[in-house]
């Protein structure tokens, strides 16, 4: 028989919450859901249930969402890994995808105590069950910021996963300094553009890798050099790094130990799994033997927003947003994303009184 906390957490998810008996409340909205790993195709825009907030939670009317990779490989079912988190043979503890959300409070539970209906917030809540490409969504008090005024809801959604990952990475795993020498693979996409943006911020001198389209989108975010990775590797090319930030890991792990200065440290934020497993088991080993170290970074969601409001309204970081969609358009902002051309962020744009 189930306790009080299994069927606390069987209902972790917005689809859960709108397809149980006991939250139906008869309003319908529209979201994005999935019922089988696949391509882009197998998502459908569907009429659900509203979801309701609990005690601790806040609903949102979401007014913009932004893609990242957790939602790509959500979608697909990989890595395998994913699976046995998420449900084997199909998704089963989430059936709408989104984690990056802006909007306004509608409703909030009586336990709430830091927002208030109206209050324009953003948030990460990849840890409340998702949810994000729907019409509303609910989320734990602690999942959300205030979003500052001068800052749209497309630039609030934009920052969260991104922002947080590329601080984290940077700041308490990349232990970066002025002055010095840091490169960023994958610096054009959604996590790079904010690191080239803080490293700068930091006093480094940044190198940016990514494809040529992108090149000039790294210039203008502060880059000092720019590297077109189908022309020039720059594990091969002679130049040492004090910190390598790998948003976007496919090397050997030696490749990049080659790339690194003596007292060097590189930091994995995302990648292949093959890359993972040797970072995760040779890292530590590389790490005792020298004085270089290598290491892959554990997020933690929304633990910097206040910091990114902060650095967003001093002018030192700028959300970059490539392209928008509309809530019907999620299938075609994730099959763009996952091309790779994504210059900074995919925004997915809500508009309450026209959605089809």
């Amino acid at each position: 028989m189930p306790t009080k906390d299994t069927k606390r957490e069987m209902s972790s998810s917005p689809w859960d919450m709108a397809t149980k008996p006991s939250n139906l409340r008869g309003i319908p909205m529209k979201a994005i859901v999935y019922t089988e790993y696949g391509p882009p195709d197998v998502l459908q825009l569907r009429e659900v249930e509203k979801p309701a907030p609990r005690d601790d939670e806040a609903l949102v009317k979401v007014h913009a969402a932004s893609v990242n990779a957790w939602d790509w490989d959500l979608l697909r079912g990989t890595p395998f890994l994913n699976r046995l988190f998420f449900g084997l043979l199909k998704p089963k503890k989430i059936k709408i995808l989104g984690a990056d959300i802006a909007g306004r409070v509608e409703a909030v539970g009586g336990n709430v105590k830091q927002f208030q209906p109206g209050d324009e917030v953003f948030g990460d809540i990849s840890g409340c069950g998702w949810g994000g490409f729907a019409e509303y969504a609910c989320a734990r008090e602690n999942a959300l910021v205030v979003k500052p005024a001068g800052m749209t809801f497309e630039e609030a959604a934009a920052v969260p996963q991104a922002a947080v990952l590329a601080l984290q990475g940077l700041r308490d795993k990349g232990q970066i300094r002025p002055r010095q020498k840091v490169l960023i693979n994958g610096a054009g996409g959604g996590v790079g553009a904010f690191a080239v943006q803080m490293a700068k911020s930091f006093g480094a001198e940044v190198t940016g890798v990514d494809s040529a389209e992108k090149l000039d989108m790294m210039r203008s975010m502060g880059a000092d050099r720019v590297i077109d990775y189908t022309q020039e590797d720059f594990t091969k090319n002679g130049g040492r790094y004090d910190l390598i930030l790998d948003v976007a890991g496919y090397r050997s792990i030696f490749d990049y130990r080659r790339a690194l200065s003596p007292k060097g440290i590189y930091v994995m934020v995302g990648g292949s799994m093959s890359l993972m497993f040797q970072v995760l088991f040779l890292g530590p080993w590389i790490s005792m033997a020298g004085s270089q170290k290598m290491g892959i970074l554990m997020h933690k969601p929304n633990k910097d927003l206040a910091l990114m409001k902060a650095l967003f309204e001093a002018g030192k970081v700028v959300p970059v947003i490539d392209r928008r969609y509309p809530l019907s358009g999620v299938a075609e902002a994730l099959r763009y994303f996952g091309e790779g051309h994504a210059r900074g962020k995919v925004v997915i744009t809500l508009e309450h009184h026209n959605i089809t």
